[in-house]
C-alpha cells in the first residue's frame, strides 16, 4: 500500500517494509523450542496453571510464522492480522501464569498475612484485568481485519486501551509482589516462616523464584511500553517503519522472559508432588514450632 496520497495525506499501510524471513524464522524456532520445553516441564511437574504461558509461546511462534508469509505478499490482510493479533495477545497469557505463580507461592509458604491483597482475590483480580486487556487487544486486532483505513486506525486505539490496562494491572502486581517479598524477608519470624521453599533439585530457593518473576515482569513491562509507544506514534510512525525494533523490544525480550522462567521453572517449586510433600511435612510437625527439613528441599533461615 502507498505511504501517502497524491495530496500529501498519510494513508494506512499494512507494512512500511518487507518482513525479514531470517528474523521471523529465528523467532519462530526460539518460541517453538520454549513451548516444547515448558510443556515438558509442565507435564513432568503437573503444574497445569502454567498452560496459559505455553499457549502464549505457541501464539508467538505462530505469529512470527505468519510474518514469513507476509514477506511474499505485504498486501495480504490475513497474515498481517494473524501476526498482529497473536504477537500482541501472547504477553497477557504469560502474565496470567505469573499471577497464579505468586498466589500459589504465598499459599505454600503460609505467608498470606504478608500480602496486601488476600490470596483468594489476588489471582482473580489480576487475571480479570488480564482478560479485559486480552479482549480489548483481540477486539482491536479483529476490528483492523475490516481492512479499511478507518477500521485500522480505530483498531489501533482499542489496542492502545488494552495495552494501557495491561500496564496498569501489571504495575500494581509488581508492587504487590515486591511488598510481599520485602515483608517476608524483613520479618520472617512474624509470619512464622522458618525456612525457604526450594526447587525440586534444591538449586533454587523461593527468593530466586521471586527474582525470576521480577525479571519476567520487567521484560513484559518494557515490551508493553514499547508497543504502546508504537501504536501511539501511529501507522506512519518511526517504530512502524523500523522492523528491527520489533525484534529487539518485543520478540527478543519475550524469548528472554521465557528462558528465565524455564531455568527457574515455577512448577519446580509448586508442582502437585512438591505440594503433597510440603503438606505432609506440615502435618507431621504440627506439634512443633518449626518445619523439618525434607530431602534437602528446604533450608533454615
Amino acid at each position: 500500500m502507498a505511504d501517502s496520497s497524491s495530496d500529501g495525506a498519510v494513508t494506512f499501510a499494512l507494512y512500511r517494509y518487507t518482513p525479514s524471513i531470517p528474523a521471523a524464522v529465528v523467532m519462530a524456532v526460539a518460541f517453538g523450542f520454549l513451548a516444547v520445553f515448558h510443556a515438558y516441564r509442565l507435564v513432568r511437574e503437573r503444574t497445569y496453571f502454567f498452560i496459559p504461558f505455553i499457549i502464549g509461546l505457541i501464539f508467538e511462534a505462530a505469529g512470527y510464522i505468519a510474518r514469513i508469509f507476509s514477506h511474499f505478499d505485504t498486501l495480504a490482510l490475513g497474515p498481517y492480522i494473524v501476526q498482529t493479533m497473536l504477537i500482541l495477545v501472547a504477553p497477557p497469557l504469560f502474565a496470567a501464569s505469573i499471577y497464579m505463580t505468586l498466589g500459589r507461592l504465598i499459599r505454600e509458604m503460609g505467608a498470606e498475612s504478608a500480602s496486601i491483597v488476600r490470596v483468594k482475590w489476588l489471582t482473580k483480580i489480576f487475571v480479570v484485568g488480564d482478560i479485559i486487556s486480552f479482549v480489548l487487544q483481540c477486539g482491536g486486532g479483529g476490528y483492523m481485519a475490516a481492512g479499511s483505513a478507518d477500521a485500522m486506525q480505530s483498531g489501533e486505539y482499542i489496542v492502545i486501551a488494552g495495552l494501557a490496562i495491561q500496564l496498569l494491572f501489571f504495575g500494581f502486581f509488581m508492587f504487590v509482589a515486591f511488598l510481599f517479598h520485602w515483608r517476608v524477608t524483613r520479618t520472617a519470624s512474624t509470619y512464622k516462616i522458618s525456612k525457604a521453599v526450594k526447587s525440586q533439585s534444591g538449586r533454587f530457593s523461593w527468593h530466586m523464584l521471586m527474582w525470576a518473576l521480577y525479571g519476567a515482569c520487567v521484560l513484559i513491562l518494557v515490551r508493553s511500553v514499547f508497543r504502546v509507544i508504537e501504536f501511539v506514534q501511529g501507522n506512519d510512525g518511526y517504530i512502524m517503519k523500523t522492523e528491527p525494533l520489533l525484534y529487539v523490544f518485543d520478540g527478543a525480550l519475550m524469548v528472554l522472559m521465557g528462558a528465565i522462567l524455564g531455568m527457574v521453572f515455577p512448577g519446580s517449586f509448586l508442582s502437585v508432588q512438591h505440594g503433597e510433600r510440603w503438606e505432609r511435612a506440615v502435618s507431621e510437625s504440627a506439634a512443633s514450632d518449626t518445619l523439618p527439613l525434607e530431602e534437602g528441599r528446604y533450608e533454615w533461615k
